[in-house]
């Protein structure tokens, strides 16, 4: 059984690298599920905010928490999503 979207998605990361991120190269960064695939969060932010999503890179970070670098389609600005997240 797949999964909420609202269960995968931890939560923003908000780091001065991430807002530099969001900036320079139109990609958010979320703390996720440490079993949730590149797919599953590519709909579940599809899904929960309304975008569209054309990549996703992941890493486990020391700490045991998995980090997903989320690139926007270039007609979505990342910015404008870190605005109604509470980011920028």
């Amino acid at each position: 059984m797949a999964k909420k979207p609202l269960n995968l998605i931890l939560y923003p990361l908000i780091t001065e690298d991430a807002v530099s991120l969001i900036e320079a190269e139109n990609k958010l960064t979320f703390i996720v599920d440490i079993k949730a695939g590149k797919k599953e969060i590519k709909k579940a932010i599809e899904e929960l905010y309304d975008v569209k999503v054309d990549k996703v890179n992941t890493c486990i970070t020391m700490d045991g928490k998995k980090k997903a670098y989320v690139k926007l389609k270039p007609e979505f600005k990342a910015s404008d999503l870190a605005i109604k997240l509470g980011i920028l």
